[in-house]
């Protein structure tokens, strides 16, 4: 096997990581703006693995999360880089991968120059894991469907321009009764409400989504009918597999700033890293890093080889998950007091890694379709 990047894929990386560290200084408050989303669209994150003729940098799977594994480490605001990588693997992939010519002419532009914003509406209050109990109902009318129905916990919902939406346009075929449909934020009938207040991420605004007798014209589904739920899972192949890679990259920065923080604390006559007990912690840390980066680029390549990616991208998105939420504790732990306060930026990375355990499936999830894949059940 290699291991090892091109000179390209290296350039790439510090460039980005370079470029993203100067756009994004550790003080700038984490909140979303239409600036901040433009220069990550002259960055060229937001349209990574979209088509040159698209405005996009025709990156392969692999080549992509690199992207973002460098914007998470040169960017501090953790959520504005979740909302990109949400912005382009749930919703601009899909559109490339099943919209007509003309939807993908239309909207793929905007979406990777960052000035356009999409959001993915698939969880509702009442189906979050179990996406096969979508209420949402997509009915059949002269010249193509009326949408009624509410969705929630939608990143980028409350400043989106674009909606990729699935409902129910079958509701006795259960899983094959899902469509998917690609709505404009200012159709009547279409309403986003207000930011959550989250416990982190706080530069990716996430809310709820309300369609209330929405009408969609036939061009605007994804797909065939039906095609919704392989779709969603298409979607999750590219998020699982590359946007946890930028948790690789917030990991990276935290070991960093661990390290400098134990060669210069000084505590008892030593410094910190003198202890034992404050090393190991900090090697489990890099541990954690690199048995999670070998399982997303595992996944990477397998998305790029046409492999099915159900199984590595389940692994590389649990390790890359509970990786960083532990070291994100371990972090904490390791900085003390300073470690607490907001200033130091240290909190942030674990306020910003709780959420990475729930989203684009839990953790449990995670482990089923791996037991899934197992054979197991």
């Amino acid at each position: 096997m290699e291991f090892g990047w091109t000179a390209e894929q290296r350039r790439r990386y510090e460039d980005v990581l370079a470029a993203t560290t100067d756009a994004f200084p550790p003080e700038d408050v984490h909140t979303f703006t239409r600036d901040k989303w433009l220069r990550l669209g002259k960055l060229g994150v937001l349209g990574a693995s979209l088509p040159r003729r698209y405005g996009g940098g025709e990156l392969s799977a692999v080549d992509t999360a690199r992207v973002f594994e460098a914007a998470g480490k040169g960017c501090a605001d953790t959520g504005l880089v979740f909302a990109a990588a949400a912005h382009l693997f749930a919703c601009a992939m899909p559109i490339l991968d099943f919209g007509s010519d003309a939807t993908r002419e239309r909207l793929l532009p905007g979406l990777a120059s960052g000035e356009l914003v999409a959001a993915n509406a698939m969880t509702e209050a009442d189906a979050g894991s179990d996406v096969g109990t979508l209420s949402t109902t997509a009915t059949e009318t002269k010249g193509g469907f009326v949408l009624n129905g509410t969705k929630t916990f939608v990143s980028n919902g409350p400043v989106a321009d674009v909606y990729v939406t699935y409902a129910v346009t079958d509701p006795d075929a259960g899983n094959w009764g899902i469509s998917t449909f690609v709505v404009d934020a200012n159709t009547p009938g279409a309403k986003a409400g207000p930011p959550f207040h989250k416990l982190g991420l706080d530069g990716c605004p996430a809310g709820t989504v309300t369609f209330d007798d929405c009408f969609v014209p036939a061009d605007a589904m994804l797909g065939e009918r039906g095609q919704g739920s392989a779709i969603f899972q298409h979607s999750m192949g590219w998020e699982r597999s590359c946007l946890f890679a930028l948790y690789l990259g917030v990991q990276d920065r935290m070991i960093e700033q661990c390290v400098q923080h134990a060669r210069e604390r000084r505590q008892f006559g030593h410094r910190l890293g003198d202890f034992q007990s404050v090393a190991n912690r900090i090697v489990d840390m890099k541990l954690r890093l690199e048995s999670a980066r070998l399982l997303l680029y595992r996944a990477c390549w397998a998305l790029d080889n046409d492999e099915a990616p159900a199984l590595h991208s389940a692994l590389s998105k649990l390790a890359a998950s509970e990786g960083a939420l532990a070291s994100a504790t371990d972090a904490v732990r390791l900085f003390g007091g300073r470690g607490y306060l907001r200033s130091e930026g240290i909190e942030a990375a674990l306020r910003d890694a709780m959420g990475s355990t729930i989203f684009s499936g839990t953790t449990d999830i995670q482990r089923r379709i791996v037991a899934m894949e197992l054979g197991l059940s």
